[in-house]
């Protein structure tokens, strides 16, 4: 039997579409599958998110199928939003933390049924899910391999599904419909990870090909353009978005214990409904909100100058050293040199807080200090995201 560390990375149910595309060779791995990168130009790609619509394979995305008669009480206990509260047929955004306050993951619930859920996250949990499960009457299974999905992202996205007869007026942001589709069913959500005006579907894997034909072949008038990790990162930093392991670490991963992060301390404190009962971290969160410990902050930055200040160190006053850059780009679409950044939380405004940036010039390096400024997330948030029904473009 071949050990998971030496088998090949598994190819989506898109492959065959995305590998013949994919001009640069450019791939990377993400939760076992070969993902592009960069098909051709992160440039154009990126112009694509922002100006037409652009097509993103997320099959690599876990997914969890959560059902029975416990489903909502035993997701009202795992996560930090009251689920009683999420429709069916509606989706929110949510988190989980361990017994300590600190994070484990963030994703997307869908509310499938009155009983039916699926659990969208970035990292494998399927033994912490399975763990918190013991009492209640629930079900719980691993659905990623089981389901292909595509986003469908940009601000002539509505115009492309209009196109494919996907009769989509009245979806709202957060919500999805279920409709046919070559002999079988397409479920279409008003999601994504860019910012802007965005779709999501989801298919049987038998369904992959045609659907990425049928939307390739009726958006091409819109400039639809298949696209990469690296463009759809660079649209997540100018929408302010968190990325697992790149802006914080899960706690059940982390080697050291300062490493980890509360809700509170990324800034994710409005989305803990304190009022729903009981959850997994509530009293360590309770208390940390009730004795102002957070250790961190997570803010948002204006940079100074054009270059990217990603994994750079801040300094008070250029002297000491009161946090890091995790995300940071310039921005094509607002023309600012923006940042995600950790700052210790006695520093939380950001005054007089200065990055040490090294910008490499014709093979040399240049040390760069340049002041920052706080700014409020998200950085870009277009009119059009939320708008129903979506524009027409």
């Amino acid at each position: 039997m071949t050990a998971h560390f030496t088998a090949p990375l598994r190819e989506t149910p898109f492959h065959a579409r995305t590998a013949p595309l994919n001009r640069l060779h450019n791939w990377g791995a993400w939760a076992g599958y070969r993902t592009p990168l960069c098909y051709g130009d992160t440039s154009m790609e990126h112009s694509a998110i922002r100006n037409a619509a652009s097509l993103y394979d997320i099959s690599p995305m876990m997914k969890y199928r959560i059902s029975g008669p416990g489903a909502e009480a035993y997701l009202n206990r795992l996560t930090l939003r009251n689920v009683s509260r999420l429709a069916e047929n509606a989706v929110h955004y949510t988190g989980w933390t361990d017994d300590a306050g600190q994070m484990l993951d963030d994703g997307t619930l869908f509310r499938l049924g009155a009983e039916d859920y699926r659990l969208c996250a970035q990292e494998r949990h399927l033994p912490w899910l399975l763990d918190s499960a013991w009492g209640f009457d629930v079900t719980i299974r691993d659905e990623t391999e089981s389901l292909a999905a595509l986003a469908l992202q940009g601000p002539t996205a509505a115009s492309v599904l209009r196109a494919c007869g996907f009769a989509l007026d009245g979806l709202k942001p957060f919500r999805l419909a279920r409709l046919p589709f070559a002999g079988g069913e397409v479920m279409i959500s008003r999601t994504g990870f860019t910012g802007d005006l965005g779709y999501e579907l989801w298919v049987d894997p038998s369904l992959a090909l045609p659907l990425w034909d049928h939307l390739m072949a009726k958006g091409a008038p819109y400039g639809l353009m298949p696209v990469g990790t690296d463009a759809v990162m660079l649209a997540r930093t100018e929408a302010g978005f968190l990325t697992t392991n790149l802006d914080f670490i899960p706690a059940h991963q982390a080697l050291r214990e300062d490493r980890t992060r509360s809700p509170l301390e990324l800034g994710l404190g409005w989305m803990v409904d304190w009022d729903k009962g009981h959850f997994t971290g509530r009293r360590a969160l309770v208390a940390q909100r009730e004795g102002k410990t957070q250790r961190w902050a997570l803010v948002g930055l204006d940079v100074a100058g054009n270059v990217s200040a990603e994994g750079s160190i801040l300094y008070h006053r250029k002297k000491h050293e009161v946090g890091f850059v995790t995300a940071a780009c310039w921005s094509p679409t607002l023309k600012r040199n923006i940042a995600l950044a950790h700052v210790q939380a006695t520093h939380a405004e950001c005054r007089d807080l200065w990055v040490e940036i090294y910008a490499l010039r014709e093979l040399q390096y240049a040390k760069l200090m340049l002041q920052v400024t706080l700014t409020p997330r998200p950085f870009f948030a277009p009119e059009r995201r939320r708008l129903t029904p979506a524009q027409a473009f």
